[in-house]
């Protein structure tokens, strides 16, 4: 009864961490070119792909909470003020004998991914809680040795991997560098009163090199021993060296210890290279040679950026699995995507499976809806490259990597009457050149004063959540 009450509770508590975790990892203010010809190649056909999926699955899908966070005692985290904080945390480890996804269906991820115009794959192997859902030799605490452990598909991640490469997605690999669970990082001598290891690096040297070397090993299983990756999305910026510590860091409101958590990213990007050449690396907000792409959380920077990035944001109100959680309508998704492509990101949406293995029917009933767009209007999402003026009121712009073809999309508010007739300024197509609705192909009527540019609408137009057109420009 008690167990059952305490599930209960914790519903309550994902809604009120999603608002905080917006501040969990504040994004890098700099930017640093790859030099590797391999990554470059690799860096320009992930900007070509422009959408893509982060799954969150774990011990946390098990009672419905968002990720591992409630493990951390800081200010911010929200828990059952009836149970002490080490009867919480028997409670979440103890999940593991209870996490058994016995329709556990990563083709049906795959076909969702597919169906709502996504390009790549991000899959959570191991969250700040330590629990690896691949079967990693380095721990027992994993999918692979627990009651899942004797199904054929035991080894998620393999087969996570598989489902995604067989519908043509670039593969991505998320894991956390710092680790909850393991005795290197938290040392069960102390108490853990934030995200950082709870012990001085400087005084155990030696705890702190079997936690990389632990780290290192991990990695290394992931890129060696699961096929051809393309991403290795390290999450958890607060485990870097200490001279990469900024204000930015500081700001995350956890304590910053005086010394580095430096793990030695030249060393484990030199390993996953020598397996994966052109890998690309993304050590979240980590500015420098390894965070080749940037990834601001649950937000869309204010103006548009001329180097690589993504915005990670949720489709519901969290990222991993919560009963009756409100997803974002797909005009919301789709404007959003819209505005960060135009902005030069990609967008990277997230969704969470639930404990059974599957993703929730509303959730693949939201990417359908998304999809029916995307397979229409693709044209001026992927594969295009900013433009100089991107914006005008509700109307964005793209344009093809050749730099001929400009693309403008007009976001519509939902449930809004279809106008005769839209106008925009600056973007002028070339005189005497024809304008495209790219939804069906047709030609459309358009007349310019120089300064802005009417499009007539044709009849055939039908509700959507933005209206796509392409057109040549002088």
């Amino acid at each position: 009864m008690t167990r059952l009450l305490f599930f209960f509770l914790l519903l309550a508590v994902p809604f009120q961490l999603v608002k905080a975790q917006q501040n969990v990892h504040p994004q890098s203010a700099q930017y640093e070119w790859p030099s590797d010809p391999k990554v470059k190649q690799k860096l320009d056909k992930w900007q070509d792909q422009k959408f893509g999926m982060i799954i969150h699955w774990g011990l946390y899908a098990v009672p419905g909470m968002i990720e591992s966070w409630a493990l951390c005692s800081e200010d911010w985290i929200e828990r059952d003020s009836t149970q002490s904080y080490d009867d919480f945390k028997k409670w979440y480890w103890g999940l593991s004998k209870d996490f058994n996804p016995v329709r556990f269906n990563p083709e049906q991820w795959a076909k969702a991914g597919k169906d709502a115009g996504m390009k790549y794959l991000v899959f959570t192997t191991k969250h700040h809680d330590g629990f690896c859902m691949f079967d990693t030799k380095q721990t027992d605490f994993s999918i692979a040795q627990g009651p899942f452990k004797n199904n054929p598909r035991a080894d998620v991640a393999k087969y996570v991997f598989d489902a995604f490469r067989k519908q043509d997605f670039m593969i991505g690999a998320y894991f956390s560098k710092p680790d909850w669970h393991s005795e290197y990082y938290w040392w069960p001598k102390y108490a853990t009163p934030d995200r950082n290891n709870n012990y001085d690096i400087r005084k155990n040297p030696w705890r702190w090199n079997q936690f990389k070397q632990y780290t290192y090993n991990q990695i290394r299983e992931l890129t060696h021993n699961y096929g051809s990756i393309d991403i290795l999305w390290l999450d958890g910026g607060w485990v870097r060296p200490l001279e990469t510590v900024n204000e930015e860091v500081r700001s995350w409101g956890a304590a910053i210890p005086a010394w580095s958590q430096d793990i030695d990213m030249p060393k484990i990007a030199s390993m996953a290279r020598d397996a994966q050449p052109g890998l690309l690396i993304v050590d979240r907000t980590v500015h420098g040679p390894y965070e080749n792409y940037q990834t601001p959380e649950q937000k869309i920077p204010e103006k548009q950026l001329d180097h690589p990035w993504e915005s990670c944001m949720t489709l519901g109100n969290a990222w991993g699995y919560v009963p009756n959680d409100q997803y974002k309508s797909a005009s919301q998704v789709i404007h959003s995507m819209i505005e960060i492509v135009s902005k030069g990101g990609s967008l990277l949406l997230g969704v969470g499976p639930g404990a059974d293995g599957t993703i929730p029917s509303e959730a693949i009933k939201r990417l359908e809806e998304i999809g029916k767009w995307t397979s229409v209007n693709g044209k001026a999402i992927y594969n295009t490259r900013i433009t100089q003026e991107y914006k005008d009121e509700n109307t964005w712009f793209t344009q093809s990597k050749d730099g001929k073809t400009r693309f403008a999309m007009v976001c519509l508010k939902e449930g809004v009457t279809l106008p005769k007739e839209i106008s925009w300024r600056g973007n002028i197509p070339r005189k005497g050149s024809q304008m495209f609705f790219i939804e069906t192909g047709s030609k459309v009527k358009w007349s310019t004063d120089g300064n802005s540019v009417k499009v007539i609408l044709p009849k055939s137009v039908k509700a959507t959540p933005a209206l796509a057109f392409s057109f040549e420009v002088s």
